[in-house]
């Protein structure tokens, strides 16, 4: 499914003049608007410097209690992470941004920072979310007369409607472009130029589509705004088989979201090029490309692009005839295509739009109607006096007749709910680790945090695609279940947490969410006791005839963020980069060995003797030294 641009807070970071607007007398306050002017100026170049500098703000904005101040502080920080495509983190600070405007009652703050949580929302597939939040933006901005937020707001709405192919997203965006030219920004221009070529795009009006999109790129000067359009021009292209041309323009596009970390534009130009290649018939080289788009797309959690990537790739593999593959990739693409559309989303984006557009109404009705009011009013009071005496007699009848029949159920009600608490409690405690249960009892929701050290261990069986042809469903099943519930038992002895399985692999932590000092050792004791337990396990199949199962294990320590995700099913897990070097420790590993990074040697070196077998190359980290662990002295 082709989308309109998402990143629709991209403009709101170049655009919003904080400081003009929020002059202070105190020399202070003005050292705090100078920090966040500064801090904003680094975004999309230099993320350490904005998220320095606006610490510095915040430090600052505390101490000389200045409010908002602090609150855009926490908005430039949260930028960058939105940027990252790392989006607890976003939403962490942007919440933290919202709660000060909130309380110091900052409408145009309150409409900037709820439009910014929109875009996440929308970016994630929650697109009944998005549009409550943009909406209450967008009656914020009109309450206080501030074009650049209804500019803001518009540009958001119109993105999700057509995000549900509703032709109401024209009407939004068209009204949204003249006022970006009446204020001059540039940036928001070009964010919707690019979507409004984008609905053309999808329309089939390759000449309305391409004049757009050059509109936007002709403003963009090659930097991070620049992207969207690029690629757009690239579809275009390819639809007119001019692969040379659409091939350049997503190469054009790549390069700049690469420059800027901007992960989900790197998954589109990513999938253009796969796109090119599928329709030049040289699928393999296509594959590589979407591999790589569903690798980051997985990581970010980016549902809407995981949905598309899925479904193309299903297609590959069939036409390549690789139905093995074909069928997981289908499998795949139903299980997020069923959850991003249930079955009332349309109704209740159609719900939502009309409740707004009631309350509006409504409200300059009341405005209209107030003197009439004021006239009936002596009537009506007259009226209710002498109903009153009947009614609160019959009132009484009514209280006391539902008073006595809730008395007769009330202990049966409550052993029913008494019971129910456990279930659900012991089923929260099954799901996610005590400390963190417990958390999201108390508060309704779990915080995600940092931790210095913590050790991550990765599974995976070779040539499990090898077993999976020879076994049927069932079998297979058995099999992987029996290997995790012992692995199950093997966590728990040393303390550990298990994350989650996923396929043939299996993924846990140590030093989480409880901190221990112990943690890393006794990773290496439970990879050891794993691959012990494959060895003992293979020797009954092999008496019985039957092939042995040959497991790799990969461990590496480092930083990590860890937290609950999801809404209706939670799910604890883990990000960063130590998580995806242990993955690399895996996947360079051989059968019956524990490969371990240099990182975990310099712990584990006094305990035991370990083989050092070279280099090789991780993300954000450079070349990583691995090391097999032989065995203890």
């Amino acid at each position: 499914m082709k989308l309109i641009k998402s990143i629709i807070l991209l403009f709101a970071m170049f655009t919003i003049s904080f400081c003009n607007a929020q002059k202070s007398t105190l020399a202070d306050s003005t050292i705090v608007n100078k920090l966040i002017d500064s801090s904003k100026s680094f975004i999309g170049t230099d993320t350490s410097k904005v998220i320095s500098l606006a610490k510095e703000a915040i430090k600052l904005a505390k101490k000389i209690n200045y409010p908002k101040g602090e609150a855009y502080a926490f908005k430039n920080i949260g930028l960058v992470y939105y940027l990252q495509a790392r989006y607890l983190e976003t939403l962490d600070y942007w919440n933290q941004s919202l709660e000060i405007f909130e309380k110091i009652k900052d409408n145009v703050g309150r409409s900037n920072i709820l439009n910014n949580i929109a875009g996440v929302y929308f970016n994630q597939g929650a697109d009944v979310k998005a549009l409550e939040l943009s909406l209450k933006s967008l009656q914020l901005a009109e309450q206080v007369g501030d074009t650049l937020r209804i500019l803001s707001a518009l540009n958001t709405i119109g993105s999700i409607y057509y995000n549900k192919k509703d032709p109401i997203a024209i009407d939004y965006l068209l009204r949204a472009l003249p006022l970006s030219e009446r204020l001059g920004n540039t940036a928001a221009y070009i964010v919707i130029s690019g979507n409004i070529g984008e609905i053309y795009y999808d329309n089939n009006e390759n000449d309305k589509a391409l004049k757009f999109y050059q509109k936007a790129l002709k403003e963009a000067k090659n930097n991070v705004s620049a992207i969207f359009a690029y690629n757009g021009i690239g579809k275009i292209y390819l639809r007119e088989s001019e692969y040379e041309k659409a091939f350049q323009n997503h190469q054009k596009a790549l390069d700049i979201s690469e420059k800027f970390d901007d992960k989900l534009q790197i998954i589109r130009s990513l999938k253009g090029f796969g796109a090119v290649y599928v329709a030049e018939k040289k699928n393999s080289i296509a594959i590589g490309y979407y591999s790589r788009a569903k690798k980051i797309a997985e990581e970010t959690n980016s549902l809407v692009e995981l949905k598309d990537i899925y479904q193309t790739m299903a297609s590959i593999y069939s036409v390549n005839k690789d139905y093995t593959n074909a069928f997981q990739y289908q499998s795949l693409y139903s299980t997020i295509k069923d959850s991003l559309y249930s079955i009332d989303s349309k109704k209740k984006l159609n719900q939502l739009q009309f409740d707004f557009d009631i309350a509006k109404k409504e409200s300059q009705i009341e405005l209209l109607t107030k003197d009439t009011a004021i006239q009936e009013l002596d009537i009506k009071r007259q009226k209710i006096f002498k109903n009153a005496l009947l009614g609160g007699v019959l009132l009484l009848i009514i209280i006391a007749t539902i008073i006595y029949r809730n008395y007769r159920n009330k202990v049966k009600i409550n052993e029913v709910l008494d019971e129910q608490k456990v279930q659900i409690e012991t089923l929260l405690h099954n799901i996610l680790p005590d400390e963190i249960a417990t958390e999201l009892k108390a508060e309704g929701r779990a915080k995600p945090r940092f931790y210095e050290s913590v050790s991550v261990l990765f599974t995976d069986f070779k040539g499990f695609s090898t077993f999976a042809d020879k076994l049927t469903p069932q079998e297979l099943v058995e099999e992987l279940n029996n290997y995790f519930i012992a692995f199950d038992d093997i966590v728990d002895k040393y303390n550990l947490e298990k994350i989650k399985t996923i396929g043939d692999s299996y993924m846990c932590a140590g030093g989480i969410p409880t901190i221990n000092e112990d943690h890393t050792i006794n990773m290496v004791k439970a990879g050891l006791e794993m691959q012990e337990y494959i060895k003992k396990v293979n020797i009954n199949r092999n008496a019985n005839g039957l092939a042995s199962w040959h497991l790799r294990i990969g461990i590496h320590v480092g930083p990590l963020v860890a937290g609950v995700v999801g809404r209706k099913k939670y799910a604890y897990d883990i990000w960063g980069t130590t998580v995806n070097t242990a993955s690399r420790m895996e996947s360079n590993g051989e059968e019956g060995l524990v490969n371990i990074s240099e990182s975990v040697y310099e712990i584990i070196k006094n305990d035991y003797n370990c083989i050092y077998r070279g280099k090789i190359s991780a993300k954000n980290i450079g070349e990583v030294d691995m090391y097999f662990v032989s065995n203890s002295i």
